[in-house]
């Protein structure tokens, strides 16, 4: 086998992607490239949003932390919270947010910022938001409702109804370098991350899944621990791997699954919650399952250690002689 430098690209937002690209980011022998999903409607960064007219930082800024020289320090700085103030707008937002949103609104220019970001940081990887089009999540569930934004939609499928579409409005399009950064992948990782409100909506973007067409090498999928509310009650990796192939329109080569549980009481908090651990289910024919202990904690969330161990096995196996 001869080692070589791999370019990879990890698709996601929310805490999920900082997560798997924090443990990744340790192999010296990847290059780390993080898309984001950029629809976020809620926190912080909905607020700079609706206030600012701003693209939400949130997603972008924790990816960068977890590609930061200083991870700990970077983390302890930029997402402190600023106190509330009376007549205030600034407060309750975090540096980090405030930081790259300035830079934005003072440069006019999104990935101008997340760049400066990166420098500023000494960041390991690159990060490249996969639209700067401002645009809003929507859903139907199987009652015929919809609803608006990313936060309602996640609460809406939380409670209890199953989500039978997604869509964006208005249609944005991918941002012409983050397409070209992907054409140079030699392999794309997929979560974990909230299935409907991380995952999904980056392959809704226009020209998002040309773009990962030209990825020749595999597409992986890394499955969540739990399910997430009363709407994805039965929902099984399986199935998760069945809707990521209709919405990529190639197929999953390899799905990444959990075989550990926490302690009964663990599960117990969880289910009270609606959130019960993700079954395997019946995965499509051709998809490799890699199956490990990937929860080690009380809290829900993939060992970052194990998870870069796994995907490296993957791709050495795959992509290396």
């Amino acid at each position: 086998m001869l080692l070589r430098v791999l370019n990879i690209g990890c698709f996601g937002g929310g805490t999920g992607l900082p997560s798997l690209i924090g443990g990744l980011r340790r192999n010296p022998w990847l290059r780390i490239n993080a898309v984001v999903t950029m629809f976020d409607s809620g926190g912080s960064s909905g607020v700079l949003r609706d206030e600012l007219g701003v693209l939400p930082p949130g997603d972008v800024l924790k990816c960068a932390l977890a590609l930061a020289r200083n991870e700990r320090e970077a983390r302890r700085v930029l997402l402190t919270r600023l106190p509330e103030l009376e007549s205030d707008k600034l407060g309750g937002h975090t540096g980090g947010n405030l930081l790259l949103s300035m830079m934005e609104r003072y440069g006019g220019d999104f990935l101008a910022a997340v760049d400066s970001l990166r420098a500023l940081l000494g960041c390991s990887g690159w990060v490249w938001p996969v639209s700067v089009e401002q645009s809003s999540l929507c859903a139907e569930y199987r009652d015929g409702t919809t609803t608006r934004g990313e936060v309602e939609v996640d609460a809406v499928q939380a409670q209890g109804s199953w989500v039978d579409r997604i869509w964006l409005d208005p249609p944005p399009t991918i941002h012409p370098r983050t397409a070209a950064a992907i054409s140079d992948f030699e392999a794309a990782i997929i979560g974990p991350g909230s299935f409907y409100t991380s995952l999904v909506p980056i392959f809704l973007v226009q020209g998002a899944r040309e773009a990962l067409a030209t990825v020749n090498g595999p597409v992986i999928l890394v499955s969540n621990l739990l399910t997430e509310g009363r709407g994805m009650r039965g929902f099984t990796a399986g199935e998760a791997v069945r809707r990521i192939n209709s919405v990529l329109g190639r197929p999953v080569d390899v799905l990444v699954y959990n075989t550990a549980l926490p302690p009964a009481g663990v599960l117990d908090r969880y289910a009270a919650e609606h959130k019960q651990p993700l079954e395997l289910g019946v995965v499509p024919d051709g998809c490799q399952v890699v199956m490990g202990d990937f929860w080690t904690t009380d809290i829900a969330r993939h060992d970052r250690r194990r998870l870069a161990y796994a995907i490296w096995a993957v791709l050495a196996q795959r992509l290396l002689e």
